[in-house]
């Protein structure tokens, strides 16, 4: 049960606010003044802190600033319940790490909806997320669905694309966040002597395309359709609003794309200083780990000349790999499709 610490001098609204908290579920803690309010919290540790800002003696911005300085409540939402509509009082509250405010008189259901979108925020910068493209978004679409976008239009644009049409392309300014709802795309480059190198791949549930829009640059690559997709077209604005509009949001995700980052410069290093077999194993458990994020075991289904841009070798090379690993029993290959029985046999490869 999550709980919810209301701190008002006013005897009658922190009683009448406890009690709507009580009703809708919430395990409700009540403090009639501000030092009394900070003894609760850092005893009870509450899942939401809702705070008067007009009382005596240590006033809401000053639970707030006791708050924000101990370690363990320093990340507690905190919500300022006020009848100051001044807008010098909101910018100082939100300066001072305030999460959101409510301005007395108020409704019921807006009080609950704003403890529901703190909680749900304190649920996203908590979750530990994949430092990888499906870990990217599902970070996006939790945030999304949060309720931290106000206003936030539900219906976007959906795009059908065949194999092999263009996404987006190198050089090009950025428009829209996609999002991958049917069919598998690459992301890739050229290099000067034309050969292609794959940087990435994405299938169902993906967002392709974000790493342009937080730089705010030009793609630096290309990403083209692999098979038959539909892509929902998120306006650059939005997402910039859905990421930016909340500082620790915004911290989280570069945090992870950082991460993401990281992998692909080890990626990067394995090309390089790998034999070809382990370079080709990771690429399959990479693959394999792209195309079954949900827990499945499909095969996989992407040419041999994909697969072998991805490594970064010649597709004869490949097919000879790929036959060794056959006749090792570390991979089956049915109809053109590679299945792995034993996914960490192939990623442990010792030579």
């Amino acid at each position: 049960m999550k709980s919810v610490l209301v701190i008002d001098d006013n005897p009658d609204i922190r009683e009448n606010t406890a009690e709507i908290l009580d009703l809708a579920g919430y395990k409700t803690y009540t403090a009639e003044n501000g030092k009394r309010g900070v003894e609760t919290a850092l005893k009870e540790h509450p899942d939401v802190i809702v705070c008067d800002i007009m009382m005596p003696d240590l006033d809401g911005y000053g639970v707030l600033h006791l708050l924000r300085k101990n370690e363990s409540t320093q990340h507690t939402p905190f919500i300022f319940l006020t009848a100051k509509t001044e807008r010098g009082d909101f910018r100082r509250g939100m300066e001072m790490g305030a999460d959101d405010y409510i301005t007395k008189p108020f409704e019921d259901i807006e009080l609950l909806n704003a403890i529901e979108i703190r909680l749900k925020r304190s649920a996203v910068l908590e979750h530990n997320y994949a430092a990888s493209p499906q870990g990217v978004s599902q970070f996006i679409r939790d945030v999304k669905n949060s309720g931290l976008i106000e206003q936030l239009s539900e219906q976007y644009e959906v795009i059908s694309l065949n194999k092999k049409q263009t996404l987006y392309q190198e050089g090009k300014r950025p428009r829209f966040l996609y999002y991958l709802a049917k069919g598998k795309v690459k992301g890739f480059k050229v290099h000067e002597d034309g050969k292609e190198y794959i940087t990435d791949l994405f299938s169902m549930g993906d967002f392709i395309g974000y790493p342009s829009l937080i730089e705010d640059k030009n793609y630096d690559d290309n990403a083209v359709v692999l098979e038959e997709a539909e892509i929902m077209q998120i306006p650059r604005e939005d997402f910039q609003q859905m990421i930016y509009g909340d500082l620790s949001i915004a911290t989280k995700f570069i945090r992870i794309i950082t991460q993401n980052v990281k992998e692909k410069e080890e990626r990067l290093m394995n090309l390089a200083y790998s034999s070809l077999r382990k370079r080709v194993a990771s690429a399959l458990v990479d693959i394999h780990g792209k195309f079954n994020a949900s827990g499945e075991n499909k095969p996989i289904e992407i040419s041999r000349e994909d697969i072998a841009h991805y490594v970064g070798t010649a597709t004869e090379s490949l097919i000879r790999t790929l036959s060794d690993f056959k006749s090792e029993k570390l991979i089956e290959i049915k109809e053109g499709k590679i299945s792995i029985g034993q996914v960490d046999k192939l990623k442990h490869l010792l030579y």
